[in-house]
């Protein structure tokens, strides 16, 4: 890969990691990036994987240590979403590359359709009550198998889900996607690496650019967050996706 094209992936990974800390979604923008760069399917999932544990593992961090995230209260969805990520990564590496180059633009447009048009649910008055555990368990093993499978907008899926659910201000719900989208990021990685499935160098590249983005991001989001960033960012997404649908329905460049 030039080295340009490499830096491009790099800069497109720093600006997802700073996006996806704030409101989740930076898989709509590292997916579609990796596939207009050439790389097979099961590559691109693999390798996005690779650079997306490690924005996730530094975003989810950062709401650890600032007590945002307690994960004994957690431990079901933990539980659920890393069994749900390996079996939707065992499912994804199964499935035809000619089948994940015509589905991959129609998910990941249409979660950026969502994200783009969705209200962000108000916060309960309190977040006092108890975190209801028996919930997690559906929650966890249906989003970590999304995100095992495909990925794209996983952690505003968990963001939305966890302040529908669950008594959680905004910030700690976003700690709650974060930590979970680690897990899930994590365990599909190791059945990419396991098939072979991982560009090594790419992928490190972009981890530690998105990385960078997500340490800026999550501290951005606890500050309030920059949500004019949102629509802007889903738009340059849809256009991208757009792009990808056209050239591997109908052929063309």
């Amino acid at each position: 890969m030039e080295l340009s094209t490499l830096a491009i992936l790099a800069l497109v990974a720093f600006t997802a990691g700073f996006i996806d800390a704030i409101a989740g979604g930076g898989g709509l923008l590292t997916i579609p990036a990796l596939l207009t760069a050439g790389l097979p399917p099961h590559l691109a999932l693999g390798t996005n994987k690779l650079c997306a544990t490690f924005g996730s593992a530094t975003a989810s961090y950062t709401f650890y240590r600032r007590k945002l995230f307690n994960p004994s209260q957690w431990r079901n969805a933990l539980i659920a979403t890393a069994v749900g990520a390996l079996l939707g990564a065992i499912l994804a590496h199964w499935l035809p590359s000619d089948w994940l180059n015509q589905f991959l633009p129609v998910v990941v447009f249409a979660c950026g359709l969502y994200l783009l048009f969705s209200k962000t649910p108000a916060a309960p008055p309190t977040t006092a009550a108890a975190i209801a555990r028996g919930r997690q368990w559906p929650q966890g093993l249906t989003l970590g198998f999304y995100d095992g499978v495909v990925g794209p907008g996983t952690g505003a899926f968990w963001t939305v889900s966890s302040l529908l659910l669950y008594p959680l201000d905004l910030v700690r719900a976003s700690g709650v996607a974060r930590s979970m989208n680690f897990v899930s990021n994590a365990c599909a990685l190791s059945i990419f690496i396991i098939s072979g499935q991982v560009a090594w160098l790419l992928g490190i590249c972009m981890g530690l650019a998105l990385m960078v983005g997500a340490f800026l991001g999550a501290r951005t989001a606890i500050k309030g967050g920059a949500k004019f960033i949102r629509p802007v960012f889903i738009l340059m997404v849809l256009a991208l996706t757009a792009r990808l649908a056209w050239q591997h329905w109908f052929g063309l460049t």
